[in-house]
């Protein structure tokens, strides 16, 4: 299964980190304010940056390392997308 890594940029400029295995299926939650209590009611999102993995111990490990950088690195990494 394959499963992907993604940073969404909220309507209040902050930045949300998660893994999904349907990433479509995910933004829907999130719209609904049914993804996760950090996104509830930030919505619109635009995905900034998306990694996809093999397996969900890799992606985990990856989404990991993501949220220990600074929101800084984390726009750097979404430019390269």
């Amino acid at each position: 299964m394959n499963w992907i890594v993604y940073i969404l940029l909220c309507k209040d400029e902050t930045l949300y980190t998660g893994i999904t295995n349907d990433i479509n299926k995910r933004l829907k939650l999130h719209s609904r304010g049914e993804g996760a209590k950090y996104t509830k009611g930030r919505g619109p999102f635009k995905v900034i940056y998306k990694e996809n993995f093999n397996n969900r111990s890799l992606s985990t490990k990856r989404e990991i390392e993501i949220k220990k950088l600074s929101r800084k690195e984390k726009l750097a990494l979404a430019k390269t997308f």
